[in-house]
């Protein structure tokens, strides 16, 4: 790059969120901007003016054009609140704009898009290339279809995980067991992962659970966790917590574990992507990263869940199989029943409510959330070689029952820093009906989230849908099937609207056949 490519600018904050990208912000009537034929939505790399060019600071970022002086004066260069954080320089300081070259594994990426098998050097040179933020978010976006729709072999999403764990930290605990748990997720509610830790961590084996925000679901677990306490943690103190409590409920993406996952999932969050092999790569690569020797993972099977089919649930515990044995993880893949939605609550205020009535041994508590987690605790305790195969669930529900669970979760909270805001359930509530006598048939997985999402779940965290009934329940015309709650008039009414195109249960005259079936 030539030094007659650069021109020198001053730095501007400015005040904008633009959420894992970098952007950049140029006055239309910059001189730079019309001799040089910068375009909008292109890649430019911005450079500190230093004596010491070992000590000159460089970002990429993507370029935006502004007609507004309030904004960016011409003689000036905004970039948004993540790109002026990376350059770590103050404001005012002289900085040089060049058009940015193109990540060197773009190649890579086009021969996804043609439906080529990549190896493992190609997704390194990927995963490198966006954790130093040369990719846009679209050119992401084109690896990510690419991958979902052309598909990954298998030895694709092992090559995936490990260079997503590569660009990262990795934690050691230097102990031969930790455990960790997780679920694909597509069954709304399903907040077992915030019983099953205090279960564990009571145990005494150490259960270092970082959980990624909600992507396609009306909440996630570190949404849920965020009402109690902080989840966003420095590495430093996570390792201090988990040494000293024995596990957290921590956002993986503070800790810089497996960083690139979560920049994917900022671009898979407004697609709705979520295909298998992207999903096994990101699992396994935020386990691996956080330490874990040992995994349970729980794939719910249903007509409305993300696996609907036995033959694509066994083909999925494969690939988890496959991938976790080669990369050294003890990998157990349990099948579940992903019939209907887990607990009564569905968005983080809700789901909160389900999980502390659980705790706290309420007789109100959800029996089939109090259940699943106790079957899948028990589980993970039977990785301990002094906990005999069949005996972890009468262990896990000795430690809820007396309390231990509800001290545990309690020390936990005040480890990481107790929340001290109290979220309501969402002010607006509209009751949905069931509209002849019968039994519950079917509860759509898919549309009880979609209802609950246009509520405002999981960005307003008194919003979703509160089920009254469930499988298999009998009804009379006129009883409530479920609560819809929000806090916006606008949510409120998109939800509404959807609830009454389709309310996602359906009533038979008959009980629905496996309406008891096990839930494993």
């Amino acid at each position: 790059m030539n030094n007659s490519d650069q021109y020198t600018l001053k730095l501007r904050r400015v005040a904008i969120d633009t959420y894992k990208e970098n952007v950049a912000y140029l006055h239309r009537n910059c001189a730079i901007y019309r001799t040089e034929g910068f375009q909008a939505l292109s890649k430019v790399e911005i450079t500190t003016v230093n004596g010491d060019l070992a000590q000159q600071q460089r970002v990429l970022a993507v370029l935006n054009v502004v007609d507004d002086e309030r904004i960016t004066q011409c003689d000036e260069l905004g970039l948004s609140e993540q790109a002026f954080a990376q350059l770590n320089v103050e404001e005012g300081h002289c900085i040089r704009i060049a058009h940015a070259e193109p990540p060197p594994s773009i190649s890579a990426v086009h021969r996804k898009i043609a439906g080529e098998r990549l190896d493992l050097e190609d997704f390194r040179g990927i995963a490198r290339d966006i954790a130093a933020h040369r990719y846009s978010k679209t050119e992401m976006a084109a690896f990510l279809v690419a991958s979902s729709q052309t598909g990954l072999e298998r030895e694709e999403v092992l090559y995936m995980t490990r260079a997503m764990v590569e660009c990262g930290d990795r934690l050691d605990w230097g102990e031969p067991l930790v455990a960790d748990k997780h679920c694909i997720g597509g069954i709304p509610g399903n907040r077992t992962s915030m019983l099953i830790v205090p279960i564990i961590a009571a145990h005494g084996m150490l259960i270092p659970k970082t959980s990624s925000r909600a992507i396609t679901s009306p909440a996630g677990t570190a949404d849920t966790m965020a009402l109690l306490a902080r989840v966003q943690l420095p590495p430093e103190q996570l390792r201090e917590i988990i040494r000293c409590q024995r596990g957290c409920l921590a956002w993986g993406g503070a800790a810089r574990l497996a960083p690139v996952d979560d920049i994917l999932i900022s671009v898979e969050r407004p697609l709705s992507l979520d295909s298998q092999g992207q999903m096994v790569a990101s699992i396994l690569s935020k386990k691996l990263a956080a330490g874990s020797t040992h995994l349970l993972v729980d794939i719910p099977m249903g007509p409305t869940a993300k696996v609907r089919h036995m033959g694509e649930a066994l083909k999925l515990r494969k690939l988890f199989e496959f991938v976790g044995d080669r990369l050294g993880l003890h990998i157990e893949v349990v099948i579940s029943n992903g019939r209907q939605p887990v607990g009564r609550g569905i968005g983080p205020v809700l789901e909160l409510r389900d999980v502390m009535q659980v705790l706290n041994n309420d007789p109100q508590a959800p029996a089939d959330l109090r259940q699943k987690a106790l079957w899948l605790a028990g589980r993970v305790l039977e990785f301990d070689p002094d906990v005999r195969g069949g005996q972890g669930y009468a262990i896990a529900r000795d430690i809820l029952d007396s309390g231990r669970a509800m001290n545990k979760m309690h020390d936990i909270i005040e480890a990481q820093g107790r929340n001290p805001e109290t979220v309501a359930v969402g002010r607006l509530r509209h009751k949905i009906e069931a509209q002849t006598d019968g039994f519950v048939t079917a509860i759509d997985n898919l549309q009880i989230a979609r209802i609950a999402r246009l509520a405002g779940a999981p960005m307003d965290k008194g919003a979703g849908v509160d089920l009254m009934k469930k499988l298999g329940d009998t009804v009379k015309r006129g009883e409530v099937l479920y609560f819809i709650h929000a806090d916006f008039p606008s949510d409120f009414r998109f939800a509404q609207e959807a609830a009454a195109k389709d309310i996602g249960f359906q009533i038979g005259k008959k009980p629905p056949d496996g309406s008891t079936e096990p839930e494993f």
